[in-house]
C-alpha cells in the first residue's frame, strides 16, 4: 500500500517536520504513547510523550512473506515503561503500532508498522525491545499433530469442559511465600492434591496481577495448599495477593474420563505406535500371530 499523496508531497517538500510516534497497547487495555519529538503531540485521543527516551532503528520491510522486524530502545521512567511493569510480564505480546507524523500538522501522517513487542533485553536506566510484524504469525505451524496425548487446550470449543463448574476456579489468597516459584494459599477442602496440576494460576492482585502462571505441584493441606509452578515469578509476591486457581489436565485418556467425564471429545490417539515400534522385531517368546499390538 502505497503513501498517501499529501504525506509523499510532505517528503518531496524537503521539510524536516517529521516525527515517529510509537503507541503500545497491553493485553490489559493500558496504552502508552510515546515520540520521538521535543513536544508531546495528540491524535486519536492517545498523547504521545515527548522526552521519554524512546528511539527505534529503521524497519525492515518487504513486499513477500517475510517477517518486517525492527527494534525499538528507551529509557525506564515512570511516565514509561517501568521495571517492575516489564518483570511482571506486563507488556509481553503487547500491540505496538509506529507512525511517521507531521508534528506541524499532525493529520499528516503515515502508518508504518503494526504488529507486536518481542524480546524485551533490560539494563540499569533503559531497555531495548523487538518490534514483531503481523507476518510473525506465518512463523507458526499449522495442522494437527498425531500424538496420544490430547491436543486441547482445557475449556476451548474443542475440549469442551465447562470450567465455570464449581470446583474448577478457586479464588485464593496467599498465606506465605517460600520462594519465587512457590507459595502456600488458602485451603481447598473440595480439591484433592494434584487437583490444579498442570493448571494454571491467574494473578489478580499484587506486583503479579494480570500474569498467568503454570502450576507444576498442587499440594493439599489441611490448613493451606502448596503450589509450585514452573517458572519463577517476575515480580516479588507478598501475603494477601490474590490469585485464581484453574483446575489443570495432564491431557491423557484417563484423566479426560475419569477428571472430567470428557472421553468424547478427547482429542489424543493413545494407541498409535510409537517410535519404539519401528525397531520392534519377533521373538521366539512372543505373540507373533499378527494380531493386536495391545491385546496380542
Amino acid at each position: 500500500m502505497g503513501i498517501s499523496a499529501e504525506f509523499q508531497a510532505l517528503l518531496d517538500s524537503g521539510a524536516t517536520t517529521i516525527c515517529r510516534c510509537w503507541r503500545l497497547v497491553r493485553k490489559d487495555g493500558v496504552s502508552f504513547g510515546f515520540t520521538d519529538h521535543d513536544r508531546d503531540i495528540e491524535f486519536d485521543g492517545q498523547t504521545y510523550l515527548a522526552g521519554s527516551g524512546m528511539d527505534a532503528s529503521a524497519l525492515e520491510s518487504s513486499t513477500g512473506l517475510s517477517v518486517d522486524n525492527g527494534q525499538a530502545v528507551g529509557a525506564l521512567s515512570a511516565v514509561g515503561l517501568q521495571d517492575a511493569d516489564i518483570l511482571a510480564g506486563k507488556f509481553d505480546r503487547a500491540e505496538v503500532v509506529q507512525w511517521l507524523v507531521n508534528w506541524d500538522d499532525v493529520s499528516v501522517r503515515e502508518l508504518v508498522f503494526r504488529g507486536t513487542l518481542g524480546e524485551v533485553r533490560r539494563g540499569e536506566t533503559a531497555f531495548e525491545v523487538e518490534l514483531r510484524s503481523l507476518a510473525e504469525g506465518l512463523n507458526k505451524p499449522l495442522g494437527r499433530g498425531y500424538v496420544p496425548t490430547c491436543d486441547a487446550v482445557l475449556g476451548d470449543v474443542r475440549c469442551g469442559v465447562d470450567l465455570g463448574v464449581a470446583g474448577r476456579v478457586e479464588t485464593v489468597s496467599v498465606l506465605s511465600v517460600v520462594n519465587g516459584r512457590r507459595v502456600l494459599v488458602d485451603a481447598v477442602p473440595s480439591a484433592d492434591s494434584g487437583w490444579f496440576a498442570n493448571g494454571h494460576m491467574r494473578w489478580v492482585s499484587g506486583g503479579n496481577a494480570g500474569v498467568v502462571s503454570v502450576v507444576k505441584v498442587d499440594a493439599a493441606a489441611v490448613d493451606f495448599r502448596d503450589i509450585e509452578l514452573w517458572e519463577e515469578l517476575r515480580a516479588p509476591v507478598q501475603v494477601g495477593d490474590m490469585a485464581e486457581l484453574v483446575v489443570g489436565c495432564d491431557k491423557r485418556q484417563g484423566t479426560c474420563k475419569d477428571k472430567f467425564s470428557n472421553l468424547l471429545n478427547f482429542r489424543g490417539f493413545p494407541t498409535i505406535p510409537g517410535e519404539d515400534w519401528v525397531t520392534d522385531f519377533p521373538r521366539a517368546d512372543g505373540t507373533n500371530n499378527g494380531g493386536s499390538l495391545l491385546h496380542g
